[in-house]
């Protein structure tokens, strides 16, 4: 048993990958999610589908690598930080006000709980020291009080309450160990601290009745800790064997930093030069580090969320992938946002550039908070705005609101590195990974309007491989997590900044520092 399956479940889609001891990737596959929308910014999930999902999957990874399924060894999960709802008998139970019990997951980018959300902010209490000052709608805590004030039948019935992620694990295993990742980062756990529950918070949100129907553990397993082999019945829908082995998994991100981070894991000084920076739908912001760097406007510190013994710092964009693919359905030459058009796009603006050079739609500026401000400003209340439009609507007037988008998504990159290296990191390395990658534009403005140095992971799929080196560890391949990580990592490739294009993007950053400031001055207008 020498091979490992790393499990990722992003926003739309499961992927499975199968790894071997040096962190290869043999074989991966995908299977889509179906997601329920409805209005208020309520987005929902069936965790029932999001297992089938993730067996398909598995299935054709296993399949495709040649590999016997008795010879995988360990499995890791990472997933969403979505909330899943099951009733005392483990069965679904509806999160929807449709009534629907096939919607039991409530999906992280759900925004129904922004009320509760600054009434968590308003208590003032101890555990927002550790997110950063400031709840977000994107926590587990201000959705459960959202679900017991709107479903109380829901609440009542309750007897199960999982962060995506756990929930895998439990599907899998039967355990009710849940992460360190998942507790620390969304469910105000303290893993610093020896009672790592402070009950009187939930107490003072209303929700002193929550460890009566989450079955939560009074302590969390550290990442890639042992939790339990696959049931009879999991191993069979998943087609490996019962003596496979799973480890406490991960936040979907905190997947993406051990794959490109842990080729440091033995170096805890040098660590806090790096940041990884996870960028799809939207994009998190992960730096570790030996001593906890509080300040407002970035979650955490978080005590051991990825690597042992570490503090991790996470801070990002709600709407980055998610924004470019907004403009092109929002612009009338635009269409379905499908990889063509990107690329489609991509190329005019290359044109346009050639012709126009730096002064490319230099008038035109994006700031792009159109799905709330993650960090450093930590509201969710914010919104985006575009500067600079003409009556064009010609596809070239879309290429250029594209570029410039794309620039303001890369300035609010700069935007959390500064508050980050303010407040005692000392960046000047980026490890980018996820579908930016893919998108050129987004590679160069990394490097270029951030003035760091950019390393893209040699692995094509840096989240998985961070799954991969949990399996492993949980396997015991490996002594320790730390141990995993270093012998698995692949390495990068590097792009280092453009020095001639600092001096165009400070301006184009003083413009987005003063439209942050204009629109506080519109809120505040009475």
């Amino acid at each position: 048993m020498s091979h490992f399956l790393g499990i990722d479940v992003g926003t739309g889609s499961a992927r499975a990958g199968v790894f071997d001891h040096t962190g290869t990737l043999l074989a991966s596959a995908k299977r889509d999610i179906e997601v329920w929308r409805e209005a208020g910014d309520i987005v929902e999930q069936s965790s029932n589908d999001i297992w089938r999902a993730v067996c398909a999957a598995t299935r054709e990874a296993v399949a495709q690598s040649g590999v016997a399924p008795e010879a995988i060894a360990g499995i890791g999960f990472d997933a969403t930080c979505s909330l899943v709802v099951r009733d005392r008998q483990g069965g679904q139970l509806s999160v929807s006000t449709t009534g629907d019990k096939r919607w039991d997951t409530i999906v992280w980018l759900d925004h129904r709980a922004i009320a509760e959300a600054d009434e968590c902010t308003a208590s003032g209490h101890a555990v927002l020291n550790y997110v950063g000052g400031v709840m977000s709608p994107e926590m587990a805590t201000p959705k459960l009080m959202w679900l017991k004030r709107n479903l109380p039948e829901t609440w009542n019935e309750a007897g199960y309450l999982f962060d995506l992620t756990d929930f895998l694990t439990w599907q899998a295993t039967g355990s009710l160990a849940r992460s360190q990742c998942t507790l620390t980062a969304k469910w105000t756990y303290l893993a610093h601290e020896e009672a790592g529950w402070r009950r009187d918070f939930f107490a003072l949100v209303g929700l002193g009745d929550l460890f009566e129907h989450g079955n939560l553990p009074e302590k969390a397993s550290p990442v890639g800790a042992y939790i339990g082999q696959l049931t009879a019945q999991a191993a069979a829908e998943l087609g490996l064997s019962e003596k496979c082995r799973v480890g406490a998994g991960v936040i979907d991100a905190y997947a993406g930093a051990l794959g490109v981070l842990g080729g440091f894991a033995g170096d805890q000084q040098d660590i806090g030069r790096h940041l990884a920076l996870i960028a799809g739908t939207s994009s998190c912001v992960m730096a570790m580090s030996p001593d906890p760097q509080p300040f407002a406007g970035v979650w955490g510190p978080y005590y051991g969320a990825a690597l042992p013994r570490l503090w991790l710092s996470e801070g990002g964009q709600s709407a980055t992938g998610a924004l470019l693919d907004h403009i092109i359905r929002w612009h009338g030459a635009g269409g379905e946002p499908d990889a063509a058009m990107h690329a489609k796009i991509a190329r005019r603006v290359a044109e346009l550039r050639a012709t126009e050079g730096d002064n490319l739609a230099a008038r035109l500026h994006v700031l792009p908070d159109f799905h709330g401000n993650r960090s450093p400003l930590a509201d969710p209340h914010a919104v985006g705005v575009v500067s600079g439009l003409t009556l064009d609507s010609s596809f070239d007037s879309l290429c250029k609101l594209y570029w410039r988008t794309a620039v303001g998504i890369a300035l609010g990159v700069r935007h959390v590195l500064e508050a980050l290296n303010e407040n005692g990191y000392l960046i000047d390395t980026l490890h980018v990974t996820g579908g930016h990658t893919k998108n050129p534009l987004l590679m160069e403005l990394y490097a270029d309007a951030t003035g760091c140095t950019v390393i893209e992971p040699l692995a094509d799929e840096a989240v998985l491989l961070g799954t991969g080196m949990i399996a492993a560890t949980a396997a015991g391949l490996f002594p320790d997590l730390n141990a995993a990580c270093l012998a698995m990592q692949q390495g990068g490739r590097t792009r280092a900044s453009n020095p001639k294009s600092s001096g165009r993007f400070d301006r184009d950053y003083k413009v987005f520092l003063e439209m942050h400031r204009q629109r506080r001055m519109l809120d505040a207008i009475r």
